[in-house]
């Protein structure tokens, strides 16, 4: 289908697209990679009357490592992220995730950015972002502010962002030495939505106990979850299997999957604990050393 009539805006500054935002307000929409806006679009689901590309806007394209933290800009391309070799080296949870999305066309266009503001719990980020405890720096006509990922999701494609505010960087905290992370992902075919999903984050102290854990859910609930139950029972404790396989019970417990095509909610019940179980063997395996 062809999408219904807009304006097309493509701001030289960030000054600029927040003047945009503010001039036509809930009628314009942030055009990113498009993978996820153009579509919708195309469906008759969003009819915005203004797109505003940021493709132009400087400094929302960079990776770099500063103060404590790997910062993203959010029109970083998908394939930037696959292909770098500092998110490869250290980042092994987020290069992952991102080799999970999707395919090549979408990555070689799609952005980080788009990706998470889109508020979609099928997508792959966003739990990833949770086990990492990253940060969201979004910036609107009050300044600038800090929204951590945990609190950034709020509902079914609806996140903190006010409408006049554009989400411009992610951090990520530079995870100390043994640290590991890893995404296991269930999908019916390459290219799919997840049927089930699980990102692992964890550290370990000097005496073997895990120092810091963060688990995130892809696509079992109407919001992308935080699995806190699962990393209260096992932040510093010893990663025994008994340990492991109870964490992996209760984040079973806590989704709320629905039934679909994808399989029953029953179904996708079953596949959390299976994969929280082998991503998180992954993650302990990578602190430990291995790959």
């Amino acid at each position: 289908m062809i999408p219904p009539p807009f304006t097309y805006a493509a701001p030289a500054s960030l000054e600029e697209a927040l003047a945009l935002l503010q001039q036509h307000g809930p009628m314009a929409k942030i055009l990113a990679g498009g993978h996820s806006l153009l579509p919708m679009m195309k469906l008759r689901l969003l009819e915005p009357e203004v797109l505003i590309d940021l493709r132009r806007v400087p400094g929302l394209a960079d990776i770099r490592e500063e103060n404590g933290y790997l910062h993203i800009g959010a029109m970083v391309r998908e394939v930037e992220l696959e292909e770098h070799p500092l998110i490869r080296e250290k980042y092994p949870l987020l290069h992952e995730t991102t080799r999970w999305i999707a395919d090549p066309q979408v990555r070689n266009m799609g952005t980080v950015g788009g990706n998470l503001a889109h508020g979609d719990p099928g997508n792959d980020h966003p739990a990833t972002m949770m086990a990492y405890d990253a940060q969201f720096v979004v910036v609107g006509p009050r300044g600038e502010r800090v929204i951590p990922a945990r609190e950034f999701f709020l509902d079914f494609y609806t996140t903190a962002l006010e409408p006049e505010e554009i989400l411009t960087a992610i951090r990520i905290p530079t995870p100390p030495p043994r640290s590991g992370g890893a995404y296991e992902k269930l999908e019916r075919k390459v290219g799919d939505y997840a049927t089930a999903a699980v990102a692992v984050q964890l550290s370990l102290a000097e005496d073997g106990t895990l120092s810091y854990v963060g688990i995130g859910l892809t696509n079992v609930a109407h919001v992308p979850l935080f699995a806190a139950r699962s990393c209260a029972h096992l932040q510093g404790q010893r990663p025994t299997p008994e340990r492991i396989d109870e964490a992996a019970r209760m984040a079973s417990e806590d989704c709320d999957p629905r039934s679909d095509l994808r399989g029953s909610a029953e179904y996708k019940r079953a596949m959390v604990r299976e994969l929280t179980r082998r991503a998180f063997r992954r993650a302990l395996e990578r602190a430990q050393g291995g790959q």
